[in-house]
């Protein structure tokens, strides 16, 4: 027990200090390159920060544990509007890029639409991977896209040194993102230990604790966006990151390895889901400050489903 607790307590402050440099070097990047924010965190910030759902999510497949490895992917959704944009909001209300409502919304609500279907044959095949991972990398593609042409709300340039400044940048978003990635295993790996201790059932693990677990870097990241002042950032980290759970994470893993799964195993988790998802895309429907009182709500919501996960358990 003792080990396990000091594993949270070490992975908690690497989470911090990895926030802390991969929004530096993200922030700075953006500013040096002219490139929004808001791509930033939709693209590089929530590639590197979904990396721990990746490497969950995967292993949980290849040891034969599907309920790990979609609650783990359904759990984490959830709790990044829920628990991540809630908390945000409380502590630094963020600002809506108004581009969002027109791009990246619809992807989010066909995505999060898409994961009761693929678990109506009673198994995540090989061909919906790809056809997920192929979405993935379409949306990154167009996002990048959109970047280049100048759409949506330019970031506002400071002057970088053109060599050192930027690969001092890069190297601190390269760190960051090591050492948040690093933390949020250790994290898991002390949390599904203790969880372990009480009896909790894999499904419950999956959507409580390794959820919450793999989604502390986007917690962190948003977190720390928003209090130096990087809005755009935090909101495009928490979109961006729920569409590369469905998508890639969801995409890759049963390309790895097919996973048997069904719409009956997760029907309070999948209708919290749509729920929240909703709520977000109210929330972000236009050019706009998500308040405090949405952000008391989402976790209020967040609250239920915990209470839901558990009552079901």
């Amino acid at each position: 027990m003792l080990l396990d607790l000091g594993r949270l307590l070490l992975g908690g402050l690497m989470l911090y200090f990895g926030a802390e440099w991969l929004v530096r070097g993200a922030a700075g990047l953006a500013r040096a390159f002219g490139v929004a924010p808001l791509v930033i965190g939709l693209t590089v910030v929530s590639y590197g920060t979904s990396a721990p759902e990746l490497a969950v999510s995967v292993s949980a497949a290849l040891d034969g544990k599907s309920d790990i490895a979609v609650g783990n992917v359904v759990g984490s959704n959830v709790a990044n509007i829920g628990l991540i944009l809630g908390i945000t909001a409380l502590i630094a209300p963020p600002r809506v890029d108004p581009t969002l409502i027109r791009r990246e919304i619809p992807w989010l609500l066909l995505a999060t639409a898409s994961v009761p279907i693929i678990m109506l044959g009673n198994s995540i095949g090989r061909i919906e991977g790809a056809l997920l991972t192929f979405a993935a990398m379409a949306f990154t593609w167009l996002t990048l896209k959109g970047a280049r042409q100048g759409d949506g709300e330019q970031a506002e340039l400071e002057e970088v040194d053109e060599s050192s400044g930027r690969l001092t940048l890069f190297a601190y978003f390269l760190l960051g993102l090591g050492v948040l990635v690093w933390g949020g295993d250790i994290f898991v790996d002390g949390a599904v230990g203790v969880a372990k201790r009480y009896g909790m059932s894999e499904r419950v693990i999956g959507l409580t604790i390794v959820a919450i677990g793999t989604s502390l870097p986007e917690l962190a990241a948003s977190l720390v966006a928003a209090l130096r002042g990087h809005s755009e950032l935090a909101v495009g980290n928490v979109v961006g990151s729920n569409l590369f759970n469905i998508l890639l994470i969801l995409g890759v893993t049963s390309l790895v390895r097919p996973i048997p799964t069904s719409f009956t195993s997760f029907p309070v988790d999948l209708l919290m889901l749509g729920v929240v998802t909703i709520a977000c895309a109210v929330s972000m429907r236009g050019a706009r400050t998500i308040g405090r009182p949405e952000g008391g709500f989402y976790v209020l919501l967040y609250a239920a489903f915990i209470g839901l996960v558990a009552a079901f358990g």
